[in-house]
C-alpha cells in the first residue's frame, strides 16, 4: 500500500494555497499517487455548511477537515488541504490527531503578505471588506496566527505556482512520502 500523508497548506485568503495544492495534486497523480484535495471552500459548501466564522466555528471546521484528512491519509491517500485555518491551536490539534494515528502530516505556510493577497483578491473579499460589506476577514480585521515553525514556508509572491509546488514535492520526497 502506498504511504498516505496530509499536506496542510495554511495562509491568508488569496495567498495561493489552493492553486499550489492543485498544481501539486496534478504532479503527484502523474507519478501514480492517490490524491485528494480538500478545498476549504468546497468543504464549507458540502460538509460544514452550517458553520459560521466565529472562532468556535472555525475551530470545528478545521477539526472536521483534520479528521477527514487523517482518515484518508491513514488509507494511503496524499491529502492536500488548502485551508486558512487561522488559529495555531486548531492546527496543532490536527497535527496531534495525525501523530496519534501514525499518519504523516506536513504543515506548509503559504506566507504571502496581506498586501499581495489584497492585490490578488481572487474572491473579491478584500474589496468587500474595504467597502464595509463584510467583516471578519482573516488577516485584516480577524486574526491569523502564522505558524511559528512550519515544515515549509513558501513566499508565493516570489515564485511561480510550479516552483511553489516543486518545493512541497521536494519536501515530500525528502520525507519518503512522494
Amino acid at each position: 500500500m502506498t504511504t498516505g500523508a496530509t499536506v496542510w497548506l495554511t495562509g491568508l485568503p488569496s495567498a495561493g494555497k489552493t492553486t499550489i495544492a492543485y498544481e501539486l495534486a496534478n504532479r503527484l497523480r502523474a507519478e501514480g499517487h492517490l490524491v485528494e484535495v480538500l478545498d476549504g471552500d468546497e468543504i464549507r459548501e458540502f460538509l460544514t455548511a452550517g458553520l459560521g466564522f466565529s472562532r468556535a466555528d472555525r475551530h470545528t471546521n478545521v477539526q472536521r477537515i483534520g479528521f477527514l484528512a487523517d482518515l484518508l491519509a491513514r488509507n494511503g491517500v496524499k491529502v492536500l488541504v488548502p485551508v486558512i485555518a487561522p488559529y495555531a491551536d486548531s492546527r496543532e490539534a490536527v497535527r496531534e490527531r495525525h501523530a496519534a494515528s501514525g499518519a504523516a502530516y506536513v504543515e506548509v505556510h503559504v506566507a504571502t503578505p496581506v498586501e499581495v493577497c489584497s492585490e490578488r483578491d481572487v474572491k473579491g473579499l478584500y474589496a468587500k471588506q474595504a467597502a464595509g460589506e463584510i467583516s471578519g476577514l482573516t488577516g485584516v480585521d480577524d486574526p491569523y496566527e502564522a505558524p511559528v515553525d512550519p515544515d515549509l514556508r513558501i513566499e508565493s509572491q516570489d515564485q511561480t505556482v510550479q516552483e511553489s509546488a516543486a518545493l512541497v514535492h521536494k519536501l515530500l520526497t525528502e520525507r519518503g512520502l512522494a
